[in-house]
């Protein structure tokens, strides 16, 4: 009963969204979640008969599990963009989801790294072997342009500007976007093409690839995880560190510096203005915790 309308939501999110297949999926068990639910006292349900008592019973019953109010969020986000689906196929006048409302979300601060810590980082690396050169040549990518970690897995030689000092990135959705690089990170990257890359073999599929593993191909997302998480425990680092620790990093830098969120929005690939607010968030929290420790009223009591 479901299995059409699960199956032309699948190809709604990937024709008119331009979601990734790990995105997808994420959608479709959400919807499966509701479904079983539904399902539980056995009483046959199509999706259109579906009403906005049964996805609050449903929301209680998540909350009952003790779902996290991020991952009820995500859920809830999930249901509204498929009832938004069967509206446009005219399937339903109106939908149940619309006065549906998401738990309240605190907004956790990402751990960032400084310039220092960075450069404590890249201190570690044995720069006479190839894969040192390298994985400076990413750290310092990933910190100068802000790149997700999918994205420098991803990142071709083809797309490089070495002219223009900019690279051209696919983002989520395969969109795509200019972001300025470094001249720090491009002679880093002309000298791991020039001693490393250049006497490799690519695999297949990988000839335009920068950042390659020993056998040719392209390196995991887990591959940089880990090589970040050793660098950082090599450094005497405490924080939680990961790939988009970097990316954080990048844009607590810019806005710091007063940058305009815009244009720091647009060089992270953000869809909403309010997913990079996040960094004002950022600046306010360092902000106080320079007064805290410097100012002489705040250490009064």
């Amino acid at each position: 009963m479901w299995l059409p309308y699960l199956n032309g939501f699948k190809v709604y999110l990937k024709l008119e969204r331009s979601l990734s297949e790990n995105s997808i999926e994420a959608y479709i068990r959400d919807i499966e979640k509701l479904y079983q639910f539904l399902s539980m006292d056995k009483q046959a349900m199509s999706p259109t008969e579906v009403k906005l008592q049964h996805l609050r019973k449903f929301l209680e019953y998540l909350n009952e599990l003790g779902l996290q109010a991020t991952s009820q969020a995500r859920i809830i986000s999930g249901i509204k963009s498929f009832y938004k689906y069967l509206l446009m196929e005219d399937e339903m006048k109106e939908s149940p989801a619309e006065l549906l409302e998401a738990p309240r979300t605190s907004r956790k601060l990402p751990d960032v790294l400084d310039v220092n810590e960075i450069d404590a980082m890249v201190a570690q690396l044995n720069l006479s072997k190839p894969d040192g050169l390298r994985n400076k040549a990413i750290i310092e990518t990933m910190f100068s342009c802000g790149l997700r970690v999918s994205e420098t897995t991803e990142l071709q030689l083809s797309r490089i500007s070495t002219d223009g000092q900019y690279v051209r990135v696919t983002g989520k959705g395969n969109k795509e976007r200019l972001v300025p690089i470094s001249k720090t990170a491009l002679n880093i990257i002309k000298l791991y093409r020039e001693e490393v890359r250049n006497h490799q073999t690519p695999a297949a599929n990988c000839s335009d690839i920068l950042f390659l593993n020993k056998r040719g191909g392209k390196l995991s997302r887990q591959m940089i995880f880990y090589i970040l998480k050793d660098l950082a425990l090599a450094a005497g680092i405490q924080k939680n560190i990961s790939p988009h620790t970097l990316r954080h990093s990048f844009a607590t830098c810019l806005v710091e510096a007063g940058a305009d969120l815009r244009a720091v929005q647009q060089m992270l690939g953000h869809e909403s203005i309010l997913t990079t607010e996040i960094y004002t968030h950022l600046d306010r929290e360092y902000l106080r915790d320079m007064v805290t420790q410097f100012h002489p009223r705040s250490k009064r009591t």
